[in-house]
């Protein structure tokens, strides 16, 4: 025998390495009666088979799309670098499981197994196929063949996908591709469908009355309704399928919803909330399948209504020994099912626009990051206490294309990917966040140095008139920056001098602004001898931490102009130039009846046009992602951030905002040249009070750019900027993921 030269012998030992390397790496997979599977349901446990020993595990997920700025789901157009990035940080906040909803491009799956070759904790997916939503709306009708037929190649293709083994021509709105990734090991299980429409559902049971139980070669229903019956087909194709070409078994369950559960909820005021339900327990699997079944729910704290009216939810006291809702349907959910459950979308997003309010406070928007973390984290522990399988989180990264019903009329719905919606709060269920925040609005005017920014507006006369008596210091104006992003319109004001005492006292400071030409008011708001020669369309009252707010002239408020047949009757006639303002809203409900007692909840709506003041920089220890302005007393200057919709700007890609929809109609759009604007500080009346409704008293300009002669400002300067059609980002962890980190961290 030759005897081994040291690089051979080199090489051989880095060859032996390298294979006990990825020998280890290789994923256990359990074969049974010449079947193999990795995932199976045990009791009321998920188990995955790692190191020959069949494990139970905690669902401790997260939900991801399809989509990022600048790009519709749809388009596929996540490369796989991204996903590999995003599964390390997944991985890091010590979550085990991701949830798809659909086929995603190949490089999902390329990263997903070169991540879990490479990584000692392993991801698994539980991996969805979708169903042609509007195809299943239009027919009404789940067994229309056009409806079925796609179902089943979907459920094949992705079978496919998954096994590696697919060259899937790309379509619009579908990915696509060579599929050379086989993850099969990997995947937890398959969820099959999406949130059911009740109204569909029932159709469907109507029209196919006469269809017995379903029985197949691995599924078979007992006293199921038609839909059933055409889950349980669809359980068994897939099931048949990736038997047939693969011999695999993976668990398996359906996508379901509060709205289609199998409870009665007597104090659910919609008829179509609690129309139908669609029962998972009906659904049996038979012998051959040894992987099981469990049912999996979208449970939200906020929505459908009666989770916010129902008594016994409302009293119900959870294991910390608190009233909560929540806990109260989870633990009712639970006891209702004979199949393990999973929780398979949960959370809250951190958005600035508010759309449910849940009692406790757990609502739809309005949330910090923080508070989002914090809401996350407490209703994972409610669905743990519950027994549930685990939960999924909703969503990994912010979703811009998104839209929501008490925003979605005041947007373009063809360019929402490419920009970022601070109102609408279906953008920002995210733990990763997009939005660049090129100004940090902190009092630190460094951000506006490294911008580049010259002064928008820069003193060279003296005040409007003599500053007087101590009184009245702080009123001169010294500097005005403008600047803009994807998200916000943002404005720095620097004074001569401001009061340090008190951080908000003295902040005297109105802000008008003109965004559509042709309207407007030409007064502001309760003046005294000051007024503009132009229309003036939203005024920002820069008064105090609770009082500062944007007002929009009553002519362009689109709320008033929506809702106004259920809001109290106006003592003035809506029209131009009519001098008054209101305060920026959004509905929250309309007048609802609850059938159980009978009540009467009127229309809700809150004030979204109020501002929050403190540091928006995530750097700071001080960080409040809701903050709308800060104010830096030693530095003379206040940093304001406003987001394009508080403006009726439909997309700043387009510069489009919305029309006049009171001669036009609702879907009004015009093109702006930019945004004018004029900055002015006043003084308040002998007692220096607002008025009931937040506006200031009567007061006096002290001094104001541009500069007012006798009383008049002149014409307000113009801020624009260059359209774009590819938005500008910037991937950053919100706060609430540390939360998620610290929480999962937990057996």
């Amino acid at each position: 025998m030759k005897k081994l030269t040291v690089s051979g012998t080199i090489l051989l030992l880095i060859s032996v390495a390298a294979f006990m390397f990825f020998r280890d790496k290789t994923p256990d997979v359990q074969e049974k009666d010449g079947v193999l599977h990795n995932a199976r349901v045990n009791g009321n446990r998920l188990q995955v088979y790692e190191n020959k020993a069949w494990t139970d595990l905690k669902i401790k997920g997260v939900n991801m799309g399809m989509a990022k700025p600048g790009l519709w789901p749809g388009e596929a157009g996540i490369p796989e670098e991204d996903y590999y990035r995003w599964f390390e940080r997944i991985s890091e906040m010590n979550a085990n499981v991701v949830r798809v909803y659909t086929l995603h491009p190949p490089g999902f799956y390329d990263a997903l197994k070169r991540f879990n070759e490479t990584h000692e904790q392993k991801l698994y997916v539980l991996h969805g196929v979708w169903v042609e939503e509007e195809k299943l709306i239009e027919t009404m009708d789940a067994f229309h063949p056009d409806v079925q037929n796609a179902f089943k190649r979907d459920i094949e293709q992705i079978v496919d996908a998954v096994h590696g083994n697919a060259e899937i021509t790309a379509q619009p709105g579908h990915a696509g591709g060579s599929y050379n990734a086989d993850i099969s090991p990997y995947v937890l299980g398959w969820i099959l469908g999406i949130e059911w429409d009740p109204a569909m559902v029932n159709h469907t049971n109507l029209v196919n009355a006469d269809i017995g139980d379903f029985d197949g070669k691995y599924i078979y229903t007992t006293e199921a309704a038609p839909f059933e019956k055409w889950l349980a087909g669809l359980f068994n194709h897939t099931l048949d399928y990736e038997l047939s070409n693969y011999r695999w078994q993976h668990p398996i369950s359906f996508t379901n919803w509060v709205t289609t559960d199998k409870l009665d909820h007597p104090a659910e005021p919609s008829e179509t909330e609690d129309l139908v339900a669609v029962d998972p327990d009906v659904i049996h699997l038979k012998k051959e399948i040894h992987t099981g079944q469990f049912a999996s729910y979208h449970v939200y704290p906020y929505y459908p209504d009666f989770l916010n009216y129902e008594p016994a939810y409302l009293g119900y006291q959870d294991h910390r020994g608190q009233l909560n809702n929540y806990a109260a349907y989870l633990k009712e959910l639970k006891d209702a099912h004979s199949l393990p459950v999973l929780i398979a979308e949960f959370g809250v997003p951190s958005s600035r626009g508010l759309t449910h309010e849940n009692p406790f406070g757990w609502n739809q928007g309005f949330h910090s990051e923080e508070e989002q973390g914090r809401i996350d984290a407490r209703l994972y522990e409610d669905i743990i206490h519950a027994g549930m399988l685990g939960g999924v989180v909703f969503t990994w990264q912010d979703e811009w294309f998104k839209r929501t019903w008490n925003t979605m009329d005041q947007d373009n719905p063809d360019r929402r990917p490419y920009w970022s919606n601070a109102q609408t709060n279906e953008q920002q269920f995210g733990l990763l966040s997009f939005d660049r925040l090129k100004i940090k609005v902190d009092g630190n005017a460094e951000d506006w140095d490294a911008a580049g920014q010259a002064p928008f507006y820069h003193k060279t006369n003296g005040p409007l008139q003599s500053a007087g008596d101590g009184q009245d210091a702080g009123r001169t104006l010294r500097n005005v920056f403008v600047d803009h992003d994807e998200r916000y319109l943002y404005l720095r004001i620097d004074y001569e001098e401001m009061e340090k005492s008190d951080p908000f006292k003295n902040m005297n400071t109105l802000i008008a602004l003109q965004t559509i030409g042709g309207q407007g008011n030409l007064s502001l708001p309760n003046h005294t001898g000051a007024a503009g020669k132009e229309g003036i369309d939203f005024v920002v009252q820069l008064q105090g931490e609770d009082s500062s707010r944007v007002l929009v002239d009553s002519y362009y408020d689109f709320f008033q102009f929506q809702y106004e047949e259920q809001l109290p009757k106006l003592d003035y006639p809506i029209e131009k130039n009519s001098g008054h303002f209101h305060p920026i809203r959004l509905a929250l409900n309309k007048e609802i009846v609850i059938p159980s007692t009978g009540e009467v909840k009127p229309f809700h709506y809150y004030e979204t046009g109020k501002l929050l003041h403190g540091n928006g920089n995530p750097e700071a220890d001080a960080y409040q992602s809701l903050a709308d302005f800060n104010v830096n007393r030693e530095k003379a200057m206040i940093e304001l951030r406003l987001p394009w919709s508080l403006l009726n700007v439909k997309d700043p890609g387009a510069r489009e905002i919305i029309g006049d929809f009171r001669s036009e109609g609702i879907q009004s759009s015009s093109r702006m040249d930019g945004i004018k604007l004029a900055v002015l500080t006043y003084k308040p009346d002998a007692d220096g009070n607002a008025a009931a409704d937040g506006n200031p008293g009567p007061f006096r300009v002290m001094d104001s750019f541009p500069q007012a002669a006798n009383g008049v400002l002149e014409e307000m300067s113009r801020y624009t900027w260059e359209t774009w059609d590819l938005p500008l980002y910037q991937e950053r962890l919100k706060k609430s993921y540390y939360i998620l980190q610290e929480l999962f961290k937990q057996p």
